[in-house]
């Protein structure tokens, strides 16, 4: 337990002027699976180092049904699993075998080259089941962006949970209001899990170069405007931001940290400072030499993977904003 200074004179409500950037995530139906992703978006790649952000579901599903994300590949970035229902099973190439349930965290750093796959378990599918929950993938400073793929899990009670009356926040990543996570991060974040009940305030860290609010469920009050679940903000430099909770409560994901001084190419799974090394992993992937190249399928899940098809050979990586 720890306090979070809701009620601090010197923390008021953001003017109307302290939303920098409002997005509207763009909604895909997966077969009667809903992703919603706000980052990267038109308006906004990245969020201090958060260039991806997806919301997974909520979904239900029925008749033996699940998940298969088939092997495929990333380089030069983080991935960060939490879910709220349901699991995932996770495979990679380092030979990780690992479930991960709601309130938890995988985090894989890719580094130079790794492969995963994600899929819901036999176990589960043999019962009616449910999934909810956020990806992201934080991109890796450049002199980390070579570095070896790790991989970390992190059970729900190893993460720091900050209480306050009507507001609870569990700290995924990094570091704010005095707490560090148990993760390891490669450039200064902080990423949180926050509960509030209806009325209640939530000032974000202050002390952090970019944030971000994602609403999940509910909604948030930002200078007498209400933002319902499905909204991503983000906030100006510098201001003491607090936010409300709808009538309803409201659940939100926080998230920012430090800038990254060089900009970011992203193409497909892969993040890098570098066309060239982006163009380097997609050859490699192309050409499927399991044994001699930089990626391994993994272990246990090694039957199929995710190939670059004619349509997303011929895209080019994405130029940052």
């Amino acid at each position: 337990m720890s306090w979070i200074p809701t009620q601090d004179p010197d923390c008021p409500n953001a003017d109307s002027n302290s939303i920098e950037t409002l997005i509207i995530p763009r909604a895909r139906d997966l077969g009667g699976f809903d992703v919603r992703r706000a980052l990267p978006s038109p308006e906004r790649q990245m969020v201090g180092p958060f260039i991806f952000f997806d919301q997974m579901g909520p979904a239900e599903f029925i008749d033996e049904g699940g998940i298969d994300v088939r092997p495929h590949p990333h380089i030069g970035l983080g991935t960060v699993t939490y879910l709220y229902e349901g699991e995932f099973e996770h495979r990679d190439s380092l030979g990780t075998h690992q479930m991960i349930y709601p309130g938890e965290v995988n985090w894989m750093t890719a580094g130079k080259g790794v492969t995963h796959s994600e899929r819901t378990s036999e176990e589960t599918r043999a019962r009616n089941s449910k999934l909810f929950g956020i990806q992201t993938w934080i991109a890796l400073p450049e002199h980390r962006e070579d570095m070896e793929p790790e991989f970390e899990h992190h059970k729900e009670g190893a993460l720091p949970l900050i209480t306050e009356n009507g507001l609870s926040a569990r700290l995924i990543l990094g570091s704010a209001y005095g707490e560090t996570s148990p993760v390891t991060t490669q450039s200064e974040t902080f990423y949180l899990d926050v509960t509030l009940e209806a009325g209640k305030s939530f000032p974000l860290p202050d002390n952090h170069e970019d944030r971000g609010i994602y609403v999940t469920e509910g909604s948030i009050e930002v200078a007498g405007d209400t933002f319902e679940a499905g909204r991503m903000m983000v906030f100006r430099p510098g201001d003491k931001m607090t936010v409300k909770a709808g009538p309803r409560g409201a659940r939100v994901m926080a998230l920012g940290g430090a800038t990254l001084n060089e900009k970011r190419y992203i193409w497909w799974n892969f993040v890098s400072s570098s066309k060239d090394k982006i163009e380097h992993a997609k050859e490699a992937w192309r050409a499927g030499d399991w044994e001699n190249g930089p990626f391994k399928l993994p272990p246990g899940d090694d039957d199929e993977f995710i190939p670059i098809t004619a349509d997303l050979a011929r895209t080019r990586p994405k130029e940052p904003k």
